[in-house]
């Protein structure tokens, strides 16, 4: 059956075959407090006789969701606390988030944004984005502002226009970027058109584009990533480790891969963070790391991500990828460097 509209609820994707009918009453108390919504493109991609299809985990609600550990927290990162003006979130010396938008076109069952996403949540419009703005203009240290949500690619192309002239007005404000799930889940609405209202005149552009699985690579959209390519962004990559989904060394390096392919550089791979509900997707940081280790030497330096942890609370993003270095931690000893077979080579101190 072709889907033609976003299903944004439980009844939804009963209807579709998505779901079992006896599941809807515990679906529907997820579906109470966290957003649905899953675009014909990604459900088009679900295969509802595997009850571990990698597709529906990222999207279709788990009771699971409703389980919160005492280390879970609504606001994982600390977004708040860096928030100057509703809208901006400034947490690093040189660059800032503009959050334009609260909704997203497909809501992912990790999102660590997921106590604050979802329909109905205003966009940053009127007096508020003139305050956000005005933020960014005051402080000559934000080189870098990133777009974000929500996903702010579900903006008109008219709005997007609208944002990017005014932030080519801000001079000290040198580099922008999109992040963004829409070129995969929705990539339709990536047209030429489209594709160049995202650039802001005279900054250099960027857009991180969010898939966690291979499959997510359809045709569409990498017709949508060669548009965004070819309208002269640069490309780069955002994903997150999820156990079941993509926590394993062939999906991993086909995922890579994908991204290389489609000319999208390899960004960050993140470690899942602590929101509210989602510890089934997580693994131990020594797991991810084994895993990350594995892609070393396997595959081309083009398709390695920087393995990253955002410090609970507000502290930032930091790598906590593998180390292939040891014993040099005495001033003038001997250091002890593993290649990719795990053989380890002495390298002599300075």
């Amino acid at each position: 059956m072709t889907i033609h509209t976003p299903l944004r609820s439980i009844d939804a994707l009963i209807a579709q075959g998505l779901v079992a009918p006896d599941r809807r009453a515990a679906l529907d108390a997820v579906a109470a407090r966290y957003a649905v919504a899953v675009t014909p493109a990604m459900a088009s991609l679900i295969d509802p006789a595997d009850p571990a299809d990698p597709i529906a985990r990222q999207f279709i609600p788990d009771p699971a969701e409703l389980v919160t550990l005492p280390q879970e927290r609504a606001d994982p990162i600390g977004d708040e606390a860096h928030s100057p003006v509703e809208g901006v979130v400034h947490r690093y010396p040189d660059r800032a988030l503009l959050k334009l938008v609260h909704a997203c076109p497909v809501y992912c069952r990790f999102c660590f944004r997921r106590e604050m996403v979802g329909p109905g949540g205003d966009a940053l419009n009127g007096e508020k984005l003139d305050a956000a703005l005005a933020y960014l203009g005051d402080h000559p240290e934000i080189w870098e502002v990133i777009m974000t949500g929500g996903d702010p690619l579900i903006l008109s192309a008219r709005r997007v226009r609208e944002v990017a002239g005014r932030l080519a007005a801000i001079p000290h404000m040198r580099v922008t970027r999109w992040h963004s799930r829409v070129p995969m889940v929705d990539p339709d609405r990536v047209t030429p058109d489209f594709a160049e209202a995202l650039r802001v005149p005279g900054k250099a552009s960027y857009i991180a584009i969010h898939a966690n699985h291979p499959r997510e690579f359809t045709p569409a959209a990498c017709a949508a990533l060669a548009r965004l390519a070819d309208a002269g962004h640069v490309l780069l990559s955002q994903s997150v480790l999820l156990k079941g989904i993509n926590a394993d060394v062939q999906t991993l390096s086909a995922l890579m891969r994908a991204f290389v392919e489609n000319r999208v550089k390899p960004y960050y791979l993140h470690h899942p963070d602590l929101a509210p509900g989602t510890a089934q997707f997580r693994l131990s940081l020594e797991e991810g790391q084994a895993l990350v280790k594995s892609l070393r030497g396997h595959l081309s330096g083009l398709c390695q991500p920087t393995y990253i942890l955002d410090i609970p609370g507000g502290a930032g993003k930091v790598p906590v990828g593998p180390t292939f270095l040891s014993g040099c931690e005495t001033p003038g000893a001997v250091g002890l460097v593993e290649d990719r077979q795990g053989n380890r080579h002495a390298y002599p101190p300075v």
